[in-house]
């Protein structure tokens, strides 16, 4: 008897402690990730906090490449850059692989630049991965990987881009018809942390 009140009274502190999920609701279908906040704690918290502070809400994937990956999380509908808090450490040596479905942050040559931009991979990018702690080697860190909503992001990867302007200077890849995130918001029943 014992035992079953010790384990019944465990069952919402093993509730907690699994992985927190997210959904990007997109004008193109919801995409719900699965977090890894055991494999990458600082990437996952500042994640969380972009999302908890509505960061998200009304931001574009701005970037498309079909057969590398969709980026989003960084621009607004006016396709200007937003203000971001700063960057995070490079959680790349993980162990985890920059695998079709997975997210990771999207980041500049500075391995440890990483703020909001994220991006998910449509295939297999294994050149993306951790090799080293040097500027070449240092990989974009996966943090979560996609659990429901792969063929929302097929859609948008299938989406047709051109080349066109982001703050202002000239950008590549650009969806021709904006891929809208309306908003990102926890799936979880976790609690959401106040800010002080």
């Amino acid at each position: 008897m014992r035992f079953l009140l010790a384990a019944l009274l465990c069952l919402p502190l093993m509730a907690q402690a699994g992985n927190p999920k997210v959904a990007l609701d997109t004008n193109m279908g919801k995409i719900v990730l699965e977090l890894y906040s055991d494999k990458a704690p600082k990437t996952v918290e500042n994640f969380l906090g972009y999302v908890d502070a509505g960061f998200y809400s009304d931001t574009i994937f701005h970037r498309v490449i079909r057969d590398f990956m969709i980026q989003g999380g960084g621009f607004d509908q006016q396709n200007r850059q937003k203000t971001t808090r700063a960057p995070v450490v490079n959680e790349a040596d993980n162990g985890l692989r920059n695998e079709r479905g997975t997210i990771a942050m999207a980041r500049t040559s500075d391995p440890h630049s990483a703020t909001a931009q994220f991006f998910i991979n449509t295939v297999d990018n294994r050149s993306l991965d951790h090799t080293g702690k040097d500027t070449r080697g240092w990989g974009y860190a996966v943090f979560g990987r996609v659990t429901e909503g792969m063929d929302v992001v097929d859609s948008i990867r299938a989406t047709r881009t051109a080349q066109g302007a982001l703050n202002g200077y000239p950008a590549t890849d650009v969806p021709v018809m904006p891929i809208i995130i309306r908003s990102v918001s926890r799936v979880t029943d976790e609690p959401v942390k106040k800010k002080s």
